[in-house]
């Protein structure tokens, strides 16, 4: 979904000014609107017009696929760094639950004649992709009782034919975004039923699950949109404050910043109290965890808007997905429904690990079962003690 139209030398001036403004940003997608092969010659316009001034940002596409093997050369002279491709079916009877209709050459193919030439474009633009040795992601979105079973072959699929990450992603479906399936009162599937199932392509390859299904022109870090200081209206006036100097400071700091964060991660992964207790028979619990980002426990309950979710047992920590919830604290106060709106959303998870909770909220928590902890570290240090001292304890004592 996008906002706003922009001519490529229009994108490629608001690309610059962000990088100027957000010298973090390190990758530019194009995504939208539509499909951007439905429109190559703007879409590459664009990347070109950026890669001349920027060469330090890496350039992603995102399509789905049905256009793509004519393009794919393009894209490797390009040095587009990795191309995404949202496939949901590698079986055309479920495809045409999922695709009424499919237009391609100036031609509208409706029911299965127009689903097997997704198909088969779709599988032989990510052959050409591994073929020409650009790094390809795979997009599916988990439709309940439609593809759901059919994952693990996506997934298998996608795995054969060269995709490095699958990103299953979750169905949003609500009747005033005007969609088919929001239209006709499909559901999107529950966290649980979406982990499900994340699990269970897991052994084949890279599972994505921190993917917040952003908008096409979301502009900023992971969680935090800030495409609003970047309307047209507002970039047509600012001058490009691109630096690559300062950008390059900027990512060596992030890399000290990380590096430290990895040594603390590795050092919580070791703190095990016995041998006995690393058995795959340990219980596996799901926490909520408040955090800004940058892999910490570093926020505060009332002000998250999503809580990233970990699955711990006694050999380690591993983040499985994440919830968005409205935040508690608004305007300064907390909201009685919103409360209890999050203790649903997270009604799963054994424990809440935040920098810091509120008496009233901590109250509420505990009396739905969630063990409270306050904490300002590295997640994966705040949930192994947790862990040892209130699930292993338990267990082995």
């Amino acid at each position: 979904m996008v906002s706003e139209l922009l001519t490529p030398e229009e994108a490629a001036h608001k690309a610059l000014v962000v990088a100027g403004k957000i010298p973090q940003m390190s990758v530019l997608g194009i995504a939208g609107p539509g499909d951007p092969l439905a429109n190559p010659e703007k879409t590459f316009r664009t990347f070109e017009l950026v890669a001349e001034q920027a060469p330090d940002i890496k350039l992603c596409l995102s399509t789905n696929g049905l256009m793509l093997p004519d393009y794919v050369d393009r894209i490797k002279a390009l040095n587009v760094d990795h191309v995404t491709i949202t496939i949901n079916m590698v079986d055309p009877a479920i495809g045409e639950k999922i695709y009424p209709w499919v237009h391609y050459r100036r031609k509208r193919y409706r029911g299965i004649e127009g689903v097997k030439i997704l198909h088969q474009r779709q599988m032989e633009g990510l052959e050409a992709l591994r073929d020409a040795d650009i790094l390809c992601k795979v997009n599916s979105v988990l439709i309940p009782g439609i593809n759901d079973e059919h994952m693990p072959e996506v997934n298998q699929a996608v795995r054969d034919r060269g995709a490095f990450l699958h990103n299953i992603m979750p169905l949003i479906s609500k009747p005033e975004h005007g969609t088919y399936f929001g239209l006709n009162g499909q559901r999107g599937p529950t966290p649980k039923e979406l982990k499900t199932v994340q699990d269970a392509c897991a052994g084949n390859m890279k599972i994505m699950r921190h993917c917040r299904q952003c908008r096409a022109d979301a502009v900023g870090l992971l969680g935090e949109d800030r495409s609003q200081e970047f309307t047209k209206e507002k970039f047509m006036t600012m001058p490009v404050g691109y630096n690559a100097e300062k950008r390059e400071a900027v990512r060596q700091d992030i890399k000290q910043t990380e590096a430290a964060i990895a040594q603390k991660k590795a050092a919580a992964q070791k703190v095990v109290a016995n041998t006995d207790q690393t058995s795959a028979e340990s219980p596996k619990v799901l926490v909520a965890v408040a955090t800004k980002g940058g892999g910490l426990v570093n926020q505060h309950f009332g002000h998250a808007k999503e809580f990233m979710i970990y699955e711990v047992d006694a050999a380690e920590a591993k983040f499985v997905g994440h919830r968005k919830v409205a935040d508690y604290c608004q305007g300064g106060y907390g909201e009685e429904a919103t409360l209890t709106n999050i203790i649903e959303t997270i009604a799963d998870c054994r424990a809440v690990l935040a920098s810091k909770v509120g008496p009233c909220p901590a109250k509420e928590l505990q009396k739905a079962g969630l063990f409270v902890v306050e904490a300002y570290d590295v997640i994966e240090a705040v949930a192994r003690e947790y862990y040892n001292e209130h699930i292993l304890q338990t267990v082995y004592v």
